[in-house]
């Protein structure tokens, strides 16, 4: 998922790539950078989401070498919805592009599956997440990843504009750790990443400090931090 906050951006992703009931990457990183100031969150196919994400990356690289300034978010976001669109025949591939420039400041851009493109507060796996104020109807939801599902209601509480770095990164891990507790295809750890003004600084959530939820089993610790 990813959430805009007053100066920025957040995104953040569980680690898990499942193929049926088979774990078959527990560590994956869904957070790709598509340049220094714009990441993508892929959920989907993990093999047309990769793709995608370098074809862009490669296209980016050419248009700032072009232009000799920063790549915008937006531009970043339409490049990756017309690949999405022009094969969507072909691909399962549900994207959010979110980072910052100068233009527009932080910004999310949903791409679900079909290629659609909206630029919403903050999107839930492939889902768009509009609220009052937003020029579509208040509250729309669309498409879902697997573990999007289970947080519409708290996300819908617990968001709010014009939050601070600290409270929007809070209330993305609070969020993807309720998605892995409730989902069989989430789980793992957490990463993040705040881009800004200042740049991108990415962090890191191991699966035994993720929280806790109501109904879960406690999360055993590695032997050496048994003390800790």
């Amino acid at each position: 998922m990813a959430a805009s906050f007053d100066g920025g951006v957040v995104l953040g992703a569980d680690s898990r790539t499942s193929t049926g009931n088979y774990i078959a990457n527990r560590v994956t990183d869904k957070l790709t950078p598509l340049a220094e100031n714009v990441y993508v969150c892929r959920s989907g196919s993990a093999a047309d989401t990769q793709n995608l994400s370098s074809y862009v990356q490669h296209f980016l690289a050419q248009h700032r070498l072009d232009l000799d300034r920063e790549v915008g978010v937006k531009t970043a976001a339409q490049l990756a919805k017309n690949l999405v669109y022009q094969n969507k025949e072909m691909l399962q591939a549900g994207l959010i592009v979110a980072g910052w420039d100068s233009e527009e400041g932080g910004s999310v851009y949903a791409v679900p599956l079909g290629g659609t493109l909206v630029k919403c507060p903050f999107a839930i796996g492939d889902v768009l997440a509009l609220v009052h104020g937003w020029p579509i109807s208040p509250s729309v939801y669309c498409g879902g990843g697997s573990g999007s599902a289970y947080i519409y209601g708290l996300c819908d509480k617990h968001w709010k504009a014009g939050m601070s770095e600290e409270e929007c990164k809070s209330f993305v891990k609070q969020a993807v750790s309720h998605a892995m507790a409730r989902d069989g295809s989430s789980g793992g750890c957490i990463r993040t990443v705040c881009i800004s003004k200042d740049g991108a600084k990415r962090d890191f959530v191991p699966g035994h400090s993720v929280p806790g939820h109501y109904g879960e089993l406690a999360r055993p610790r590695p032997a050496g931090l048994a003390n800790a």
